[in-house]
């Protein structure tokens, strides 16, 4: 699974970064976790509002921080 957090370095994109860390491993996937800075790729995603979080390609959550519940649901989902 490929979790990319989007954001330019903000405390909310850190923030979404270390807890997409910690749930992935409390779920115990096979992850990698790449941020994403540049403007011109956020942009590429249709992402309009930082941060935001991507898995496998696809944009689940944009112009916020989730609750680790929330993020938990939507990491399992994507990992069945």
């Amino acid at each position: 699974m490929k979790i990319q957090i989007l954001g330019t370095g903000c405390p909310k994109c850190k923030k979404l970064a270390e807890m997409a860390e910690k749930v992935a491993q409390e779920l115990d996937l096979d992850y990698e976790i790449e941020k994403v800075t540049d403007i011109k790729e956020i942009m590429s995603f249709g992402v309009l509002g930082t941060p935001g979080l991507v898995v496998d390609g696809k944009v689940l959550l944009s112009g916020r921080v989730p609750t680790e519940a929330v993020l938990k649901d939507l990491l399992r989902e994507k990992a069945k």
